[in-house]
């Protein structure tokens, strides 16, 4: 999901920018670049379990920040609003606490 997510964002990187800028992001542009390869990068290296734990856990700072902007900002409700944030922010936590699986890169190349 992370990929799709980033995917069209490092297609038209300035219109991300633009966007995330016009939402009152703080330092949106600087964020919406990173985002942009932590979700498609990042996306890639979970699907590997490439450094795994260290990926998940910025995701979890990500989906906590968008979480908190979301609320606090955009005024969204929980519900048709920031839930799938939530839900992938708790995945993410998950990921980081228990660490990659046996097929993993990480596994093989003994860095987990």
């Amino acid at each position: 999901i992370f990929i799709v997510h980033g995917w069209p964002k490092i297609k038209d990187v300035r219109k991300t920018q633009e966007f995330v800028k016009g939402t009152g992001w703080p330092r949106g542009e600087t964020f919406a670049v990173l985002f942009t390869l932590l979700e498609f990068f990042g996306g890639i290296a979970l699907i590997l379990g490439f450094l795994t734990q260290a990926v998940a856990f910025l995701f979890f700072l990500e989906m906590i920040a968008t979480t908190i902007f979301s609320k606090t900002k955009l005024n969204k409700k929980f519900i048709l609003g920031y839930e799938l944030d939530v839900v992938y922010g708790a995945f993410a936590l998950v990921l980081a606490l228990l660490g990659p699986g046996a097929w993993s890169l990480d596994h093989i190349l003994t860095l987990a």
